[in-house]
């Protein structure tokens, strides 16, 4: 549980005397997939990666990366509501005019709206709560936020990703979408083959 660095990942592969690492962390998760197979490789120990299924149908805009989403956003003036979460906040702030124009839902944590707020990202355009959320929901949210845009992650079937889909068509706003990060893995079924 926790934030780990790939020491504290070692010690805890090590102590707990681990044979098979399964990695299940976010598709978005780079730096946390780079510190558990650099502490594997470290205690020789295997890996495994379990790829989130993707969505069949990638709607909107999808940008590749950092640069072309900040390029993009940057290329008009219109509201966005970003369900990136709290850790891309900093990447938000080179949205020009961002502490006027970018909302932001972030999950309830302890201190978050402090962490925001240290960001320049106002109380009032954030809006807390744990997903995902029904269309309904996004709708909501979006009509709350008058937001022209609705930036997201392809979080796929279980991150919600058909929701803010419907609920973008029902708005008649834009859906801009973070593609994922190239990976490589098993899917949840062919671990559980590997392991029984």
């Amino acid at each position: 549980t926790g934030k780990l660095d790939a020491c504290q990942m070692q010690k805890m592969i090590f102590d707990g005397n681990y044979k098979k690492v399964i990695d299940a962390t976010h598709p978005y998760a780079l730096e946390a997939t780079a510190n558990i197979k650099k502490s594997c490789k470290l205690c020789n120990v295997l890996y495994y990666r379990v790829c989130r299924e993707e969505s069949d149908i990638v709607s909107g805009v999808c940008v590749n990366d950092h640069d072309e989403l900040i390029a993009y956003l940057n290329s008009n003036d219109k509201v966005i509501l970003s369900t990136l979460g709290s850790k891309e906040l900093p990447l938000l702030k080179n949205v020009h005019n961002y502490s006027e124009r970018v909302w932001i839902r972030v999950l309830e944590a302890d201190k978050i709206a402090e962490y925001c707020e240290s960001l320049g990202f106002s109380k009032e355009r954030m809006i807390m709560g744990k997903g995902p959320f029904s269309v309904a929901q996004n709708i909501c949210h979006i009509k709350m936020s008058n937001a022209k845009i609705l930036l997201t992650k392809d979080s796929g079937l279980r991150g919600g990703y058909p929701e803010k889909v419907g609920a973008t068509e029902e708005c008649g706003i834009e859906l801009v979408t973070l593609k994922r990060p190239v990976e490589t893995g098993y899917t949840l079924e062919q671990i559980m083959e590997e392991l029984l």
